[in-house]
């Protein structure tokens, strides 16, 4: 890759390597002949760029090669942006690293990257496993394919969380209060139903051996797995009450202890292929405890011996220090997540132009909006919602089969400004942003919608996001949540243009490789064209 200065009469086709504010661009953007003359326009007679040679692989072809080779099963794969390609959780489980692979990967160029969440760490569903991220514009082909040869079996998996019947023991000492019991209760199913899973079978017995025993047995008996057992007193020696018990009821004692703090005091037992766990006093709390490591992993399904717990000792220091204020509140608090993007469909318009309502025009065996409506569906927007209006039982029965929230704007005879607040009404309140979509651009595709979502972020300055082809700008647009309120404020038949105009430096532009962005159907000889040119 050859990288330097260079003169803007040479600069066509190269990727600018820092962006130029008076022109409007950004860093990365490949240089076209629109950009160049806006440079021009701008005074600028040369820029920083860089040029690709024979051997390099584009960042984002690198990036989305690596992803895909690094992920298993299960696993959301973010579209390439800038480099990076994320991989996302698509349900709740453990992350499972090869974390010597990590490192093996990450040495072999430095031009590849891929940073991970620490193995066995919690995940919910749409969590961020891992990012891929190629440093220049390019990595070197062979050090790409020797990186790929490292990943013949996926590097990133999730063990998901699947539902199980648990039991809950308690023994009680005779000043023991029951208020004390039923706190054991309630801490205990908050973990275990924050899991996917109940506790089905709880009993309360004397601090006793033979007592606790029969209580094992006749949980085991309920086919209750795990079973956890709170005892009215720390367990202090392998010969203690709880490790008795579990002898007498016919299993055995795995392991005594593990190097987590809080949670030293925890206690593994079998019996017949049941998990027993003796609980440490932390157990009670609503904080992060080594209790939680063991847990997570039956709860997932994953085996649980002697060398599992002692491995948990790196990483197993949890209690709080000043430098570092109440980090056990949530066990994946902070973890970065995919963002929840609904794609909004604008399909209420009157059509005036085409004489008809060109939504339900057909092109190439289907209606123009039914085409915008498949890539919104393949694409990782969710929920994608349609804005109704103008004929608005035939625009529905026009989309019937597809996973569609409608919403009616009554006022869609008032302008575009009413179809775009309708839509952005009915997103979900935990959505992170909305795709807005017109539903006469039949050549838009899931993968322009993927890049769009991968291309948003806010916290680096990329709010709102617009699919463009050399250098002019067209739709699908994505706009953060933060802008929702100014759009209900507009008014008439118009879109939110006004608001690009005013952010300019939270514009994000998505080339997207083709005109789709550019190419909208509003007339009979547009309609027609499309056909012939199909």
């Amino acid at each position: 890759m050859q990288f330097g200065s260079v003169a803007i009469e040479e600069a066509l086709g190269t990727i600018l390597a820092h962006s130029v504010r008076a022109a409007r661009l950004r860093k990365g953007r490949p240089l076209s002949a629109e950009d160049i003359a806006a440079l021009r326009a701008a005074g600028v007679t040369e820029v920083t760029a860089a040029r690709l040679e024979a051997g390099d692989v584009p960042e984002d072809e690198a990036a989305a090669r690596l992803a895909r080779a690094s992920a298993a099963d299960g696993i959301r794969i973010g579209a390439a942006f800038t480099g990076r390609a994320n991989l996302y959780a698509e349900e709740s489980g453990l992350a499972l690293i090869d974390a010597a692979r990590v490192e093996a990967l990450n040495a072999i160029d430095e031009s590849i990257t891929i940073a991970t969440l620490p193995p066995f760490s919690r995940v919910a569903a749409r969590s961020m496993l891992a990012t891929v991220k190629i440093i220049p514009f390019a990595a070197p082909r062979a050090a790409l394919e020797r990186a790929e040869a490292l990943l013949d079996t996926p590097l990133v998996r999730v063990a998901p969380f699947r539902p199980h019947a648990v039991a809950l023991i308690s023994t009680a000492l005779p000043d023991t209060k029951p208020s004390i019991l039923d706190k054991n209760l309630s801490a205990l199913s908050a973990r275990v139903n924050g899991l996917g899973s109940a506790i089905v079978f709880e009993q309360r017995v004397a601090h006793r051996a033979e007592d606790l025993a029969a209580a094992i047995k006749l949980a085991r008996e309920q086919r209750a797995d795990p079973i956890l057992i709170f005892g009215a007193s720390a367990i202090t020696d392998r010969r203690d009450i709880i490790p008795a018990a579990i002898e007498q009821a016919g299993g055995a004692v795995v392991h005594f202890g593990m190097p987590v703090d809080p949670g030293n005091l925890l206690l593994l037992g079998q019996l017949d292929g049941t998990n027993i766990i003796g609980l440490p006093g932390c157990a009670r709390s609503p904080k992060l405890n080594g209790f939680d490591f063991v847990l997570w992993r039956l709860m997932a399904d994953l085996p649980l011996a002697r060398a599992d717990i002692a491995s948990m000792g790196v990483g197993g220091l949890l209690a709080e220090i000043a430098a570092r204020p109440q980090p056990r509140d949530e066990a994946f608090a902070g973890t970065p997540h995919a963002p929840k993007i609904a794609a909004v469909i604008l399909a209420a318009g009157l059509s005036s132009r085409m004489g008809r309502n060109k939504l339900l025009a057909a092109l190439g065996g289907k209606t123009l909006l039914r085409h915008v409506a498949e890539a919104a569906a393949a694409s990782q927007a969710d929920p994608v919602i349609v804005v109704t209006g103008n004929e608005a039982d035939a625009v529905e029965a026009a989309l019937e089969g597809f996973d569609i929230r409608f919403t009616h704007n009554p006022d869609f005879a008032q302008g575009l400004s009413t179809s775009l607040k309708s839509g952005i009404a009915a997103a979900p309140g935990d959505c992170d942003g909305a795709m807005i979509l017109l539903g006469d651009m039949p050549d838009v595709t899931p993968a322009l919608l993927d890049r769009l979502i991968a291309s948003f972020s806010p916290e680096d300055g990329r709010a709102i996001c617009i699919a463009s082809h050399d250098g002019k700008r067209g739709n699908p647009v994505l706009w953060a949540r933060r802008f929702f309120a100014e759009m209900r404020a507009l008014s008439g038949d118009m879109g939110a243009k006004p608001l690009i105009a005013a952010n300019e430096e939270l514009v994000c532009e998505v080339e997207a490789g083709d005109d789709a962005p550019l190419t909208d159907i509003d007339t009979p000889a547009a309609l027609a064209a499309a056909t012939k040119a199909r």
